[in-house]
């Protein structure tokens, strides 16, 4: 938790409270920026996706990296096994995939959002919704949540950005199942777990 948000638990419930004006030289705390307008972002994301098909021939992804991960270390802790493996064995045909473009594009990632949350003054570490449900309940339902919709997505054959994005910006029928589907989901799942 950092100040800011220790502060704001002290102001009173009435009081509405930016936390931009909490977020201040005067606490120590370097100003937090706004967030971009969606519309704006989403024209950037549109431009980024449309630059990786002309740069690299492929769209964005992430899902695939931990595929790529998992490959490559089989590959080099159990290499027959690996080959054998009728899922990872086509992965290490070439060689080992960790190097591939999907694992350089994730890393890219965490560190752009690592730099951005700093210099937008947004870096925390945090772990949301642990105080309705625990802390010990949270982290286990996030860490199945998330092995559901990593499984969902080698099953689907990509994630909402190698599915999705990609997918519905070449006009793939399979892309638009998938977002459908997923957005369904989600909403269905929410209001099972709600307040999780």
């Amino acid at each position: 938790m950092t100040g800011t948000a220790n502060r704001n638990d002290r102001m009173p419930k009435n009081r509405k409270v930016s936390i931009m004006t909490i977020a201040s030289p005067t606490t120590g705390h370097r100003p937090v920026k706004p967030f971009w307008p969606s519309w704006v972002a989403g024209v950037a994301l549109g431009l980024v996706l449309l630059l990786t098909f002309l740069i690299t021939s492929h769209g964005l992804g992430a899902s695939g990296a931990a595929t790529d991960l998992i490959a490559g270390t089989g590959l080099a802790v159990a290499p027959v096994a690996t080959q054998a493996n009728a899922y990872l064995g086509p992965k290490v045909a070439d060689g080992n995939p960790i190097g591939s473009w999907m694992t350089w594009e994730v890393l890219g990632l965490f560190i752009g959002a690592l730099a951005a949350a700093f210099m937008a003054g947004r870096f925390r570490v945090q772990l949301d919704g642990a105080h309705r449900v625990g802390t010990g309940a949270r982290i286990v339902r996030a860490l199945a949540g998330g092995m559901l919709a990593g499984f969902g997505a080698r099953v689907a054959g990509g994630c909402t950005s190698g599915l999705g994005l990609s997918g519905a910006a070449t006009l793939g029928v399979a892309a638009f199942v998938f977002l459908a589907l997923f957005f369904a989901t989600g909403l269905i799942v929410s209001r099972i777990v709600r307040g999780v």
